[in-house]
């Protein structure tokens, strides 16, 4: 789909890790930031990765993917840095696709650009059990809005002055709401996928 941008932040510290990569922990055989950008390719060419500045194994995991690496100078500021940097350089629709995110599917995001065709002009937010999670898909007329962001609580506050342009596409079981920030989050998780 050419008029979608699929963003994979990934300019994170991975702070609560306690000094392990949570983007290169090793998910379906490779390491999970390569893994989100494989899907992402799936349903789309426009695929910006945003990495810190300098990021050598990061950017070695991506190594061979077609994706458009975005260094991020100022990542510690928060994941704001990563969402202005990226929407100050697309001109389409802007899905942004957490790098921490495994069990979300090239399906899950299909149904997301399945309601972006029918709904171009509103916001889509994945969803389970009418819970909003993620991806989520901004439309281009928010872009400039997305590239005046600051700070490190991402798009809130552009969702919250948007409210009524939201619509939560329901994605299975807690595919939206499954995010691993910890070592103990990753050991759960692989439990149950055992």
């Amino acid at each position: 789909m050419h008029n979608l941008t699929i963003l994979i932040p990934a300019a994170g510290a991975s702070a609560r890790m306690r000094g392990h990569d949570k983007l290169l922990e090793p998910v379906e055989g490779q390491p999970f930031l390569r893994r989100q950008a494989s899907i992402a390719l799936t349903l789309t060419p426009n695929v910006i990765v945003t990495l810190r500045n300098p990021d050598p194994a990061r950017r070695d995991a991506l190594a061979n993917l077609p994706v458009t690496l975005l260094p991020i100078v100022a990542a510690a500021t928060g994941m704001s840095a990563s969402l202005r940097a990226a929407a100050a350089t697309v001109k389409t629709a802007l899905m942004i696709l957490p790098a921490d995110m495994p069990d979300i599917t090239a399906a899950d995001l299909g149904l997301l650009i399945a309601g972006l065709a029918q709904m171009p002009h509103h916001i889509l937010r994945g969803s389970a059990d009418d819970k909003p999670g993620h991806p989520v898909i901004f439309p281009a007329h928010l872009l400039p809005e997305l590239a005046r962001l600051t700070g490190d609580e991402g798009a809130r506050s552009i969702l919250a002055r948007h409210a009524a342009l939201i619509c939560l596409i329901a994605l299975p079981d807690q595919h939206a709401l499954t995010d691993l920030d910890t070592p103990e989050d990753w050991a759960s998780w692989r439990a149950k996928q055992r």
